[in-house]
């Protein structure tokens, strides 16, 4: 039996074309879901603690203590952001080991210095090396590329040391680059979209206070197994879900946050990764996060022009990935048409979610 499309009575095209809006508006209509039905409720700054925080956060200035600082940091780069009108710094967390990473974060997103005229800066955050020669090295690779600051990172296989290298590093930024309007902090294994991310905090209406912008973890239970490094007892938590978090990938904190989370860390002592460190202090300090589906998380993207100009960050990507996609994209420069940009971000938005499916499934 031929089925044509001509002779398709007036009931059956109507079907089809409400079959095709249906599929549109939940691929696309997702987003609208998770970027506003989604958010978490502002907190309300009545709580004595939450207002101390921010007060003190308010009055920190480090810019006197530089000298003394700066030898917490074997690396310390005091001059990187010269630049006063500085829009957007990027932190890149990366690995002593990881020159060959490094090296292909320079040669591919990070060669870049303005986003629409407004100027950036990317350094790579490191921590402490176990030998004189990997020292050597290092000083030596700073010499070459002046993008680098390393802290006392903490050499054990617990989660203190990388929380403890995030607080380090939002320090350097208060004390070394208090200019920059915004804080990019993400890793060297994640490709990051600067003109994206530069075009949408461009396109914000004022200049924002409280701006926690990522992927946002919702409804995560915390580890309750005593056998893990992460063990989180009731007796120090009781909540049945961890605070909302950005992912730790990639994600952007306003020169305010970046003050606030400091301030607050101080008092937090929960066993956590880093990032959900970072939205225990957020919580602390009032500070709600705003999620974006434009940023991947934990999850890789695979290749599409169209859908990586759309993206802010795509995860897991190796030094040849990194350029071989930007080596493509250069090549396949300017605007994607009206049509490549609705199968870019068809394909992109689809294999966003077939992940989504399939963390479900695992997780059932």
């Amino acid at each position: 039996m031929k089925c044509s499309p001509c002779k398709l009575r007036t009931h059956q095209w109507c079907f089809l074309l409400f079959n095709v809006v249906l599929f549109h508006a939940l691929l696309f209509g997702a987003d609208i879901v998770e970027e506003y039905l989604l958010q978490p409720t502002p907190a309300v700054y009545t709580d004595g603690i939450v207002v101390d925080v921010r007060e003190r956060a308010r009055k920190l200035d480090l810019s006197s203590a530089r000298e003394n600082i700066s030898h917490d940091y074997p690396m310390t780069n005091p001059n990187a952001c010269r630049n006063s009108n500085l829009f957007l710094l990027a932190l890149v967390f990366s690995s002593t080991a990881n020159v060959t990473q490094r090296d292909a974060v320079r040669k591919t997103w990070a060669n870049q210095t303005l986003i629409q005229g407004f100027p950036v800066r990317i350094l790579f955050f490191l921590g402490s090396t176990d030998t004189f020669a990997a020292q050597k090295a290092l000083a030596i690779e700073s010499d070459r590329h002046g993008d680098m600051v390393q802290g006392h990172g903490v050499a054990d296989s617990s989660l203190r040391g990388p929380t403890e290298m995030t607080v380090s590093a939002l320090r350097w930024v208060i004390a070394f680059c208090p200019v920059a309007r915004f804080v990019l902090l993400t890793k060297d294994s994640v490709f990051v979209n600067l003109p994206a991310i530069g075009g949408y905090l461009l396109g914000l209406h004022r200049h924002p206070e409280d701006f926690y912008l990522g992927r946002v973890i919702q409804r995560e239970s915390p580890d309750r197994d005593p056998k893990s490094p992460g063990y989180l007892p009731p007796a120090l938590y009781p909540d049945k879900y961890l605070p909302e978090y950005c992912d730790g990938m990639a994600y952007v904190l306003s020169q305010d946050v970046v003050r606030k989370v400091y301030v607050a860390s101080a008092a937090v002592r929960a066993p956590v990764r880093p990032d959900v460190f970072v939205g225990f202090c957020a919580q602390k300090a009032g500070v709600t996060p705003k999620h974006s589906s434009r940023f991947s998380g934990e999850k890789h993207i695979r290749y599409n022009a169209c859908c990586y100009r759309y993206l802010f960050s795509s995860a897991v990507m190796e030094s040849h990935d990194l350029e071989r996609v930007w080596a493509d994209l250069g090549q396949k420069s300017g605007r994607c048409s009206l049509l490549q940009t609705y199968s870019g971000l068809l394909i992109c938005k689809t294999l966003t979610y077939l992940d989504k499916l399939s963390f479900f499934n695992s997780k059932g």
